[in-house]
């Protein structure tokens, strides 16, 4: 296929996933008074941009051809490590930053696996997630840590320029991850290994090395995310990020990355944590069971994936 006509169906295929926000919140407004309220539309982007976070470092991860399983472990463990940093006196800013590396290194270990030890992403990934959750448990002794500066909680409660500082960070973020996957090698590499990465080997690639990178991004990002959701509860938990992995592949395969790899934008991906995150609120307004939500995103992931696989077949 062309450039031209992958970009096309790419913007396509984006076009399809606004319209389908849009057609949800429509919807939800006609079905409850309750949902289309300035107060209740930034209570979903505020709920929104933890997932969304976390769903960049997963976009890389698959269009580079893989698939991270540990993102909502890793979230736990770095969520009670920095709590109990700040528990202990260590400073905020230095803090955040042990957070953030212990998240870098847990997913770098992902990547050192899969590159050089040549563990399928599915099996690595999994297994870190068992450990950062032992970790976690372990570090806490299976108890929360709780009660924060208000200096530390401005992360979940403060504002910049009137948008709340968790929206602030996830709008800053995706513009920095934009301009790395559009603008950079790391980007340009990332493409080229998902679409055949025998022929990026051979075109001189650092594969491994790069591997290394992209899953040390995405743990980072979900380390980023649990100081939000810290500060944001008050409170670090190390049972936190259940079945995020969850929300953040579907949030990137429904705004049309492929699972197969080599293609996929973070525009799509901002617009699918934003289906994600209304679908779940308007859902909540409504009384509807956790149980049957848990159903319903489960068949609009399997859905989206379908929708994936057929468009792979036109092509």
């Amino acid at each position: 296929m062309l450039l031209k006509d992958k970009m096309a169906l790419n913007y396509k295929r984006q076009l399809g996933t606004l319209l389908g926000l849009i057609a949800l919140i429509g919807i939800f407004w006609i079905s409850t008074p309750y949902f289309l309220t300035v107060s209740n539309l930034l209570n979903i982007t505020r709920q929104t941009s933890i997932n969304a976070i976390i769903a960049i470092g997963m976009t890389f991860v698959i269009i580079s051809g893989g698939i991270d399983l540990s993102v909502g472990s890793i979230l736990a463990f770095a969520g009670v490590v920095t709590a109990g940093s700040l528990s202990a006196g260590v400073p905020i800013f230095f803090a955040i930053i042990i957070g953030m590396l212990l998240g870098f290194f847990c997913g770098a270990v992902n990547g050192l696996l899969i590159a050089w030890g040549h563990l399928p992403p599915f099996i690595s990934t999994l297994g870190m997630m068992s450990i950062a959750r032992g970790g976690a448990l372990l570090f806490t002794g299976g108890r929360p840590i709780s009660g924060f500066s208000q200096s530390f909680r401005v992360f979940a409660e403060g504002r910049f320029l009137s948008v709340p500082m968790p929206v602030f960070i996830m709008i800053l973020l995706y513009i920095l991850g934009h301009f790395i996957l559009t603008r950079t090698k790391l980007g340009r590499y990332t493409y080229a290994m998902g679409g055949n990465e025998e022929a990026a080997v051979l075109s001189g690639i650092h594969v491994k090395l790069y591997k290394l990178f992209i899953y040390g991004i995405s743990g980072m990002l979900s380390g980023l995310a649990a100081i939000i959701l810290t500060a944001r509860l008050n409170s670090a938990q190390p049972i936190a990020g259940i079945m995020y992995e969850l929300d953040a592949i579907a949030a990137t395969v429904i705004g049309g990355t492929s699972l197969m790899g080599g293609e996929g934008t973070l525009l799509g991906t901002l617009i699918g944590a934003l289906i994600m995150g209304v679908l779940r609120n308007g859902l909540n307004i409504m009384g509807v069971s956790s149980f049957i939500q848990q159903t319903i995103i489960g068949a609009v992931i399997i859905t989206a994936v379908l929708i994936d696989m057929m468009l792979k077949k036109r092509k």
